[in-house]
């Protein structure tokens, strides 16, 4: 019998925590390990190659913690790396762990929000690229129109604090008439980057009337849920205490000034070196 370990949630840097926040919020009882690989974020603008040879790194650095189960809270690792790991990486390196990513789950149900089949995606420049979403959600709604947007803009914006400001309003205001250009018909806009939850007060201000918006916090902690209810043999590997761990690759200090604004509560960060972590 494997010793019991926490779920770990990984990303970029400081974004994933609106996710962790979520499936705190929905799952409390498990004990949470949290990596922001700060040191070398953002992901968004890498080239795929980079992307995976990173999230590689940091899900290897989760399994030597002890981790059975890894979240990708990062749509570019999502995008860029996990189909890589879970086919060619996983089998041999670890087959009884897991690891999981936002996208998946996100797409499963987006289609069920729309009734003009027409729906929005903003998201990274990565993200975009790899077209990750659009086949996603071809596979469980074929007929759905998907019109994606890279909004280069809103990270930066969001993690220099200034997503609250007037400068915020021109960026957010010009994406979303981008989109909607390419789609006049979207119905449902999702927002496929972890840090756009915290422009969320300013975009419902510029949304159409009638135009649902979505983020993927609640839609990722409710599949979770569901995944540990369906396999057991996972659920029974995550250990209940309550705890939340979290590491930075880069300043300490940093990411807890700005963690403290995504979760949503007081961070306290230790510091990690990937240089070390084998393989």
């Amino acid at each position: 019998m494997q010793p019991r370990s926490s779920i770990g949630v990984f990303d970029s840097g400081y974004g994933g925590l609106t996710v962790l926040k979520e499936i705190v919020n929905k799952l409390p009882q498990y004990d949470y390990l949290y990596l922001g690989d700060s040191a070398r974020a953002p992901y968004g603008n890498r080239s795929f190659d980079t992307v995976y040879h990173y999230t590689l790194q940091c899900v290897k650095w989760f399994f030597e913690q002890g981790c059975s189960l890894v979240i990708l809270a990062c749509n570019t690792a999502s995008a860029k790396a996990l189909r890589t790991i879970q086919q060619n990486d996983l089998p041999g390196l670890a087959p009884g762990k897991r690891v999981l990513g936002v996208i998946r789950p996100t797409a499963e149900i987006i289609g069920k929000f729309s009734e003009t089949k027409s729906v929005g995606v903003l998201a990274t420049n990565g993200t975009v690229v790899s077209e990750s979403y659009p086949m996603e959600i071809n596979k469980f709604f074929p007929g759905l129109k998907v019109h994606q947007e890279a909004c280069p803009m809103w990270v930066p914006l969001v993690e220099n604090n200034e997503h609250e400001n007037n400068g915020a309003d021109y960026f957010v205001k010009k994406n979303l008439q981008n989109i909607f250009e390419k789609g006049e018909d979207i119905d449902v806009i999702l927002l496929a980057c972890t840090h756009y939850p915290l422009l969320k007060e300013k975009i419902e201000e510029y949304l159409p009337v009638g135009v649902k918006l979505l983020s993927q916090g609640e839609i990722v902690a409710e599949s979770l849920a569901d995944y540990l209810q369906r396999h057991p043999e996972i659920e029974n590997l995550c250990s209940r205490g309550g705890q939340h761990t979290f590491y930075t690759t880069d300043s300490t200090e940093d990411f807890d000034n700005h963690a403290t604004v995504f979760f949503g509560k007081q961070v306290k960060s230790k510091h990690v070196d990937l240089d070390s972590v084998t393989g």
